[in-house]
């Protein structure tokens, strides 16, 4: 272990971007997928990130992001910048949930590999089998395990906004889900992979659906799908995305549920 964080120390540049290219480091490497509160508008207002960046977010030598061009490089926020094209990326959850898996001794961890793919005003028709994002969802998967890369530990999923829009997405949403679930592990030969969802803290609807839509997200039981609840966590000032301390606080309860549920996975 020495020798492999010297490795790293020599290779981390500190202010700077550093591509690994097809690192085969064994990681423990997670999935970041959804809308917009995971790829994250922590900071975002009027079109623009401030660029304030967390403590608990801070860039570490031990924490990788699998790029657009699918090559490893030191992760740094935002973690989306080069997925979620075409929008304004500010502070997601994931650089906190990775700081606080490397924290934490139970988890044994040495390298994390974060797998970003998470997609802004994408509802769960858009992620289902056979769709463009779900091709991408498992290409990028695959691409991070090659020449023994490492572990997908599981994935993490924050979406449902978009479900909230109109009553028959929001009823139907919870088989919509489960079935995303069971497929992408098949497709990805992992039968028991651990997800962690998020149950909503806004919706683009009412809310009376956005109500529906979380009692979905919380009422899946399957063996190794675990939800946590962002509902009171403050809000931007368009009432829909998660503020920078919330995306921080949010990272954090997905790596305790993580933690608790997961950990003897390694």
């Amino acid at each position: 272990m020495f020798e492999l964080i010297t490795w790293f120390s020599m290779l981390f540049v500190a202010g700077s971007t550093l591509v690994l290219g097809q690192n085969n480091t064994a990681k423990d490497i997670f999935i970041l997928a959804g809308q917009s509160n995971m790829a994250g508008r922590g900071g975002v207002n009027q079109g623009k990130w401030d660029g304030n960046i967390p403590p608990e977010c801070k860039p570490k030598r031990s924490i990788l992001r699998f790029t657009a061009n699918l090559d490893w490089e030191v992760a740094r926020e935002p973690l989306h910048v080069d997925i979620d094209v075409g929008k304004v990326c500010g502070v997601g959850p994931g650089m906190a949930f990775a700081n606080e898996i490397i924290r934490s001794h139970r988890s044994g961890t040495g390298i994390i590999g974060l797998v970003p793919c998470a997609v802004g005003g994408t509802s769960i028709n858009k992620w289902g089998k056979g769709s463009r994002l779900y091709g991408q969802l498992v290409k990028r998967a695959n691409e991070a395990l090659k020449d023994g890369g490492g572990t997908i530990r599981a994935i993490l999923w924050y979406q449902g906004e978009s479900d909230t829009l109109n009553k028959d997405d929001a009823e139907t949403y919870k088989g919509k889900m489960v079935k995303l679930i069971e497929d992408l592990r098949l497709d990805l030969n992992l039968p028991s992979l651990p997800f962690i969802q998020v149950a909503l803290a806004s919706g683009e609807g009412t809310s009376t659906n956005i109500e529906m839509v979380r009692k979905a997200q919380m009422g899946i039981k399957i063996k190794n799908v675990k939800c946590v609840d962002a509902k009171g966590l403050p809000l931007n000032a368009d009432n829909l995305h998660l503020t920078t301390t919330s995306e921080v606080k949010l990272g954090l309860k997905l790596a305790y549920a993580f933690l608790l549920s997961f950990s003897h996975f390694h």
